[in-house]
């Protein structure tokens, strides 16, 4: 049995911590219930990848690297084939 591995929400905001777009980390919980839900139902990569793109704009006001994003969303689905 594998522990510490998976779809969980301290794994979703330690990734989110490490990322760390704004340069204060502990600032995401914000997106990890969005996010939990957005995966578990199923939404692919790019559905992520826009969703944090939104959010970095919206909710923080950043202009985020083109690729910033999308890498984020890969590790994110990497993290979800865990809990398969």
């Amino acid at each position: 049995m594998r522990t510490g591995t998976g779809l969980t929400e301290k794994n979703l905001r330690q990734l989110l911590n490490e990322w760390d777009p704004i340069g204060v980390a502990d600032e995401y919980d914000c997106m990890l219930a969005p996010l939990l839900g957005r995966l578990r139902r199923g939404a692919d990569q790019a559905e992520i990848a826009a969703f944090l793109r939104t959010e970095l704009v919206e909710h923080f006001g950043l202009t985020p690297a083109p690729a910033e994003p999308e890498a984020v969303a890969t590790r994110l689905m990497a993290l979800k084939a865990e809990d398969a």
